[in-house]
């Protein structure tokens, strides 16, 4: 009789852990929003050419960091909002917590290495602190988040290693391969 409790009562202690574990965890990474935010970059990578120390590399960058973060925005609010999920609950502001400051950082050294003529080394530095961000905010999300966001960042540390002319090839695979590769396994596994 004593065993049989006991079991029942670890039973409802992996029950109570599993519970606490989804509330504390952001569900809402949206896959599809992820898959068109490749897309957006694959065109930014095929309008943009080779890096190159211009306002008009940059600007196409820039624009599509824009459309890639309202793509984002948008699909998690909808996400979160078919999951049932209140948009502004703890979850989703530890993540947005974890995940901003390493975008805030990205958009800093954006002028610094501008204003320093630096433009085409811009990649590595990209690559890199989104690539920081998504593992700090995805540490706080599903399993599959922070591997992408580790795939990011080596491939941000890869870009400083190589000539600056690969710097848009390897952001076409970072923001265009990895984001619809990833954004379709999210979908799959994690519904949308």
């Amino acid at each position: 009789m004593p065993e049989r409790l006991q079991d029942h009562a670890l039973e409802h202690l992996r029950y109570i852990r599993d519970t606490m574990e989804r509330a504390g965890a952001f569900t809402a990474v949206p896959g599809w929003g992820g898959v068109w935010m490749g897309v957006s970059a694959l065109a930014a990578a095929a309008i943009a050419g080779r890096p190159t120390d211009t306002p008009r590399w940059l600007g196409i960058w820039v624009a599509d960091a824009a459309v890639a973060f309202t793509i984002g925005l948008v699909s998690v609010m909808r996400k979160t909002r078919r999951l049932g999920l209140p948009p502004a609950a703890a979850p989703a502001r530890r993540f947005a917590l974890a995940y901003l400051p390493p975008l805030a950082a990205g958009l800093v050294l954006t002028g610094v290495f501008a204003h320093a003529g630096y433009t085409a080394r811009l990649p590595g530095c990209w690559l890199l602190l989104y690539g920081a961000a998504v593992t700090t905010g995805g540490a706080l999300s599903v399993p599959i988040v922070p591997v992408m966001g580790i795939c990011f960042m080596v491939l941000g540390t890869v870009a400083f290693h190589l000539p600056a002319s690969w710097g848009t090839a390897l952001m076409a695979a970072g923001f265009g391969g990895l984001h619809i590769g990833f954004g379709l396994m999210i979908a799959r596994r994690y519904g949308g």
